[in-house]
């Protein structure tokens, strides 16, 4: 297991930045509540939380239950390698198998899944990490909840992601489920 980030001292400089949640194990709504509150014990402020919305799976495994997702603003002092460390501690936190382990199926079912969407005004490539992240621009499980929180949201390098969600074919299932994560 990841051991939590450092916390950052009080005089490092913070970004703010978007997470995107997902599950569809267990209690799936309770396992998004958990990062939301986990986060800040990794160095991570959460400000807004979107509504939450039940999204139809995408990728290899489409036989499985309804994805629950929701998007977080955040601020937090970690640069983007360190933030990722943080969201990959919460997941396993809440069970989540390690890409390493015999349980790990890509796009599969998990309990708890936090994407590092975008982190402050600068595109960041590393070859654990990318931002913003590679599919932003091309699931509306994730734009929708951006939106709703930022409707004039640009993506580092220019593009507006309300643009982009008119782009895309309405096939993909993205239904309102419930009220914003308590933060």
């Amino acid at each position: 297991m990841t051991s939590p980030a450092t916390p950052p001292s009080p005089t490092t400089p913070t970004r703010r930045g978007y997470l995107g949640l997902g599950s569809n194990v267990g209690d799936r709504r309770a396992q998004l509540q958990a990062a939301v509150d986990l986060l800040p014990g990794h160095g991570v402020t959460v400000l807004r939380s979107s509504s939450s919305y039940d999204t139809d799976p995408v990728g290899v495994v489409l036989e499985q239950d309804a994805f629950l997702n929701a998007a977080l603003e955040i601020e937090t002092a970690l640069d983007p390698l360190d933030l990722l460390d943080a969201c990959k501690a919460v997941e396993q936190e809440r069970g989540r198998a390690l890409e390493s382990s015999p349980d790990y199926v890509r796009h599969g079912p998990r309990a708890l899944d936090v994407d590092l969407l975008l982190l402050g005004d600068e595109p960041f490539s590393h070859e654990r990490l990318t931002l913003p992240h590679a599919q932003v621009l091309t699931r509306r499980f994730v734009m929708i909840p951006l939106l709703e929180l930022d409707f004039d949201l640009v993506m580092p390098g220019g593009g507006r992601v309300a643009d982009a969600l008119a782009q895309l074919p309405l096939d993909e299932g993205v239904r309102r489920a419930g009220d914003p994560l308590t933060i």
